[in-house]
């Protein structure tokens, strides 16, 4: 016999919104992800939040692993007669390993070593910046546009940037230890 669905309500952090999830019982959905489509929310920005269901005793936790903007939003921002700066790196926060691509487009075409400069330029100063930050910090500063607008600030030094974005943050690892020693201390 087939046995009866029902619609299961979770709360999706950061983003402050519900969503309900069908299944038969909650330990189906231990590991499932549920994407969401964040671009009316930020009124154009094309972002997919991911989130990973984790069942915590009889309450499912949504926790958000990966933030990637979509791309149809970074062709529309590209235009002739410049440049584009990419670089993906690994980085540790607090309580993370984080997968981080940087996309950058400059105003003008420049050359290979402007390119390299803001290259590492960017991934300098992303390190730094998370360094220190836990992983709820960091999604919702890129989130709400806060993390990119510094990263600008500070890379037009080198040369002004036409669009600074995180293009793709993942959570590779998680580290456990560090929070358990935070919490004895």
């Amino acid at each position: 016999m087939a046995e009866k669905k029902k619609f299961i309500e979770i709360e999706l952090p950061l983003v402050g919104e519900k969503a309900e999830v069908l299944t038969s019982n909650e330990l189906s959905l231990n590991g499932k992800t549920i994407n969401l489509d964040l671009t009316r929310k930020l009124r154009g920005k094309s972002v997919e939040a991911i989130f990973k269901l984790k069942l915590e005793g009889e309450k499912i936790k949504a926790e958000l692993n990966r933030l990637h903007l979509l791309g149809y939003f970074i062709r529309r921002m590209m235009k002739t007669s410049i440049d584009y700066v990419e670089d993906s790196f690994s980085a540790q926060c607090k309580d993370a390993v984080l997968k981080i691509k940087v996309f950058m487009i400059t105003r003008k075409k420049v050359s290979r070593a402007v390119r390299n400069a803001l290259r590492n330029k960017a991934k300098e100063e992303v390190e730094a910046s998370i360094k220190e930050a836990n992983i709820e910090t960091i999604f919702s500063e890129i989130l709400y546009g806060k993390f990119q607008k510094s990263l600008s600030i500070k890379l037009k030094k080198v040369y002004p940037l036409g669009l600074c974005e995180i293009r793709d943050i993942i959570i590779e690892k998680k580290l456990e230890n560090k929070v358990e020693e935070e919490k004895i201390n």
